[in-house]
């Protein structure tokens, strides 16, 4: 099993299961595990869970089941749950053969459901949904009994064996547990149990058409498992006493803790599947793995490394209290690593032709050009130089301001790894006025970027030689949404903030040769341009497609120098 390389910063969970070591309690047991719904891809915010799971019972030597709690075929599918265990094996985590289903416990949840009605604790409700809401009650207002609260034991089991056999439509009958209609705590109203859905699982088929609430199939799973500490984001607490009730009522295995900490809200990002799914269903992106959505999958097809949120997991800690971490934080974990790993290679953008005049024509250099200046076990690599070359057009300005150090005419700069050029002459369309092309000189003298004499220039460029490039696809990702926390007003409608320049695609880039046919999630810095990853999907086709994974700026380190002043 991978654990996060970072020291591990104590946190009160930690602390929990520590006291309970020494405790001895569970037997010095600890059993962890990752529980999602496969009704949706996962999310960043389900990587903080993932981590945590996995990385505290691998601490303490225990182990870390996978389970999908499955309890709703409506929304589930067969590929949610193979997305699911892609994402955890990628994020470096192993269940081993850990591997489970609440579907694997319906007969059993079944009988304990029975044992419940026999001991008078549950009962079959008659109501429709809107009178069970009804009698629900609110927040300061009690609830009232269902009419059908005192249904005697024997009717209740009849009911149930029947609802069971297929005998009513959907909605016709509930099963409630008898606890409180005047507990302060809503959900320990005689929540439901059990529903009728005539829907086909995407594991067991037709066999069951009655299917169990998640907060009654969650802690009797735990307990058939034997989980030590169920760990659950905050807004379980409240289900927390229901969590307890179940499992004191029954005669299971064991006992769980439920222990609730604060999930992970991210700026600029919405973290509700259903929301998320909006998104794809309006075609707001182009699918669950966009590399501009929040989920783990997209956030793969962008280029972040598995390590660099593991990293961000760990470095942003468990606490008990809702925040907003900075997006950029996350940029900054993923571009620390990408730093040290990724090999530097020179790309074009936006070319600019540009003529050396003074240089050959039929001659091409090889000159050297270093991988990562973070590692110098990488090497060097030599690339292509010619008298025609691709330049980034922005890198060059007609009537520059006073602080543009760039090209400019008659203005000597240096190309990287090559020599200084002067701009002599700039060739424009004849139609449009558009800058088409650069003449410039270069001086021999200076190879290797360095002129003997010791004269400076005030900027370096990065180039490609035009004879020699590898044409590719690049596109540039800004945020998603325009609004840092967009779930800030819950009344308002998160689609309203969609930016609508997320996305900018370039079809004419040129690359290093040595690009050609790189690996799909090959990743690289483009020096002056960014990280940048060969998309999986949409290059192995034989088209080469980059996604910019993060850029080179940092406005997380702006962010720390802010604070410290």
């Amino acid at each position: 099993m991978t654990t996060n390389a970072a020291t591990p910063s104590p946190n009160f969970i930690r602390q929990i299961i520590a006291e309970d070591l020494k405790a001895n309690k569970n037997n010095g047991r600890v059993v962890t595990r990752f529980p999602p719904e496969p009704n949706g891809y996962l999310h960043i915010g389900h990587a903080k869970s993932i981590c945590l799971n996995f990385t505290l019972a691998a601490e303490n030597q225990g182990v870390c089941h996978l389970r999908f709690d499955d309890t709703n075929p409506t929304k589930e599918e067969v590929e949610y749950v193979e997305s699911i265990k892609e994402d955890v094996r990628w994020l470096g985590f192993d269940w081993g053969d850990k591997l489970f289903f609440a579907s694997d416990y319906f007969e059993q949840l079944y009988q304990y459901a029975g044992h419940l009605i026999k001991d008078g604790k549950a009962y079959v409700c008659s109501l429709t949904p809107a009178e069970i809401r009804q009698y629900r009650g609110t927040l300061t207002e009690p609830g009232k009994d269902s009419p059908y609260r005192s249904r005697p034991v024997a009717e209740n089991l009849d009911l149930f064996t029947r609802m069971r056999a297929g005998e009513f439509p959907d909605g016709a009958h509930v099963l409630r547990a008898k606890i409180d209609m005047a507990s302060p705590n809503v959900n320990m109203r005689d929540p439901v149990l059990y529903r009728i859905l005539k829907a086909s699982h995407h594991r067991t088929g037709d066999q069951w058409c009655l299917y169990p609430m998640y907060d009654y199939a969650h802690p009797l799973s735990d307990a058939i498992e034997g989980i030590t500490h169920s760990i659950c984001t905050l807004e379980f607490e409240d289900h927390r006493p229901l969590y307890d009730w179940i499992l004191d009522q029954l005669p299971v295995p064991g006992h769980p803790q439920q222990i609730e900490f604060a999930r992970l809200n991210l700026s600029y990002t919405v973290m509700s599947k259903r929301k998320l799914l909006k998104l794809v269903n309006d075609s707001q992106v182009s699918g669950w793995d966009d590399p501009r959505m929040p989920t783990i999958a997209g956030m793969r097809r962008r280029g972040y490394p598995p390590a660099a949120i593991r990293h961000f997991c760990e470095r942003i800690g468990v606490g008990r209290r809702e925040n907003v971490v900075d997006l950029a934080l996350l940029e900054y974990c993923v571009r620390e690593d990408l730093n040290k790993h990724a090999p530097r290679v020179m790309a074009v953008l936006r070319p600019l032709k540009v003529t050396i005049i003074n240089y050959p024509e039929d001659k091409v250099e090889e000159l050297d050009a270093v991988n990562n200046p973070e590692d110098p076990a990488m090497g060097t690599r030599q690339v292509p130089f010619s008298r025609v070359l691709y330049i980034e057009r922005d890198d060059f300005l007609e009537d520059p301001p006073k602080k543009f150090y760039r090209l400019a005419p008659g203005r000597e700069v240096r190309l990287r790894y090559a020599y200084f050029i002067k701009c002599v002459e700039v060739v424009k369309d004849a139609a449009t006025g558009e800058v088409v092309e650069l003449k410039c000189t270069y001086d021999p003298e200076t190879r290797g970027g360095y002129a003997p004499d010791g004269r400076q220039v005030k900027a370096t460029l990065h180039w490609v030689s035009a004879a020699h490039t590898c044409p590719a696809e690049v596109r540039l990702y800004d945020r998603l949404l325009t609004k840092p926390d967009p779930e800030e007003d819950k009344d308002a409608d998160f689609m309203a903030f969609v930016n609508p320049n997320s996305l900018e695609v370039l079809k004419s880039c040129r690359l290093e040769p040595g690009l050609a046919g790189a690996a799909p999630g090959s990743l690289y810095q483009f020096e002056r341009q960014g990280y940048f990853c060969v998309d999986d999907k949409d290059s192995a086709s034989g088209a080469l497609v980059f996604n910019r994974t993060v850029t080179l700026k940092d406005p997380w380190a702006k962010i720390q120098k802010a604070g410290q002043k």
